[in-house]
């Protein structure tokens, strides 16, 4: 049984005297070997997580349960492997218990909750909504149930071309006129 080190000697010191040391009550002991070993627990726990924060949390972690369970190490020489096992399951460990990574779009940021708009987008839908009606209203008969029919019902240029009983080409001027004519009625509504 090696004889316990004195402070002053543990810089020098080997590995497997400083485990030893540490296994009989030397804290500063092993101290030394978590200051020696820290960068190689760090870089397996980051090597599985990839997040600097969470590698540094599992590091300290796995310096704890080493620090507890060192009494259980019979063999001295083999604490790298040892420490290194334990810096591996403790990162599967967090692996596993941490919620799944949700990518999240910078445009999803701004609107926390999307499905409770703000009330001035609320309001202001509401009033694009009237005005919208209101330019229907105020246009021609064929002009209304033309936009009503493509964009209300949902009717394709084919259908329409039957509900009319005009050509596809016929139903496509009149979508463009009648949208720009709802344009400038919907622009009169507006305070300028």
């Amino acid at each position: 049984m090696p004889a316990i080190l004195s402070s002053s000697n543990y810089l020098d010191a080997p590995n497997e005297e400083l485990v030893a040391a540490a296994q009989q009550g030397e804290n500063k002991a092993f101290g030394e070997l978590a200051s020696r070993f820290e960068r190689m627990v760090y870089l397996v726990c980051w090597q599985r997580l990839r997040d600097h924060a969470e590698a540094q949390e599992v590091t300290q972690e796995v310096l704890i349960k080493a620090f507890e369970k060192l009494y259980q190490l019979q063999e001295p020489k083999a604490f790298p492997g040892w420490l290194r096992s334990i810096a591996s399951r403790q990162s599967i460990n967090r692996c596993t218990r941490r919620p799944p990574t949700i990518a999240v779009e910078p445009h999803t940021i701004d609107r926390a909750d999307a499905r409770h708009p703000a009330p001035l987008e609320s309001l202001l839908a509401k009033e694009r909504k009237s005005q919208l009606h209101e330019g229907l209203d105020r246009l021609a008969s064929l002009d209304r149930s033309t936009l009503m029919a493509f964009y209300f019902n949902g009717r394709s240029l084919l259908e329409m071309s039957d509900d009319f009983e005009a050509p596809v080409g016929t139903i496509k001027r009149r979508l463009h006129v009648a949208r720009k004519r709802l344009a400038k009625e919907i622009e009169y509504l507006q305070p300028a």
